[in-house]
C-alpha cells in the first residue's frame, strides 16, 4: 500500500463529528418519547391498583358485615379484617384466619383512609386513598379514588 492509499483508507475509515452528533440526537429523541410513555403508563397502573386494592377490601368488608352482623367501627378500622377485634357480637363469627392476609398500602406507600360512617360514597364507610398527591381532593392523578366511583 503506497502512502497516499494509506491517507485516502483513512479519510474513509472513520465517522465525521457531525454524524455522530446526529446519531447521538435522534438516540436522545427516541429515549424521551419512550421516557414519557413509560411514565404515564406506571401512573395510569397506579390508579388502576388503587381502585382494585379498594374493591378487594370492600369485597372483605362486606364478608365481615355478614358474619359480624356490622361493618368495623372507625375505631376498630380494617385491622379488624387481618384479626379479630376485643368485642364480638352474640351469635356472630369471625373467620379463622381473618378476611385478608394483611391491609396493603396504596400504590404510593400510604394506608388506605376509612371512615365510618360514610359521607362521599353514600353507604355505610367510605375507603379511599388521597391519590397521587397524598392530600384530600385535586384532579386526574390526584384525585381521591374510593369506593364511590
Amino acid at each position: 500500500m503506497t502512502c497516499k492509499q494509506r491517507k485516502q483508507f483513512r479519510r474513509e475509515a472513520g465517522f465525521t463529528l457531525t454524524e455522530i452528533m446526529v446519531v447521538v440526537f435522534i438516540i436522545g429523541l427516541l429515549s424521551t418519547v419512550v421516557l414519557f410513555n413509560v411514565l404515564g403508563a406506571r401512573s395510569d397502573a397506579q390508579v388502576k391498583t388503587a381502585a382494585t386494592n379498594i374493591v378487594r377490601i370492600t369485597n372483605a368488608l362486606d364478608q365481615y358485615s355478614l358474619d359480624m352482623f356490622d361493618y368495623p367501627s372507625s375505631q376498630q378500622g380494617l385491622a379488624a379484617l387481618v384479626s379479630q377485634p376485643e368485642s364480638v357480637p352474640n351469635g356472630a363469627s369471625y373467620r379463622t384466619g381473618g378476611y385478608v392476609n394483611r391491609i396493603p398500602l396504596d400504590p404510593w406507600g400510604r394506608p388506605y383512609v376509612y371512615k365510618r360512617p360514610g359521607n362521599k360514597s353514600g353507604r355505610a364507610y367510605d375507603l379511599y386513598s388521597f391519590g397521587a398527591d397524598g392530600k384530600e381532593g385535586g384532579e386526574e392523578l390526584d384525585a381521591d379514588i374510593g369506593n364511590w366511583g
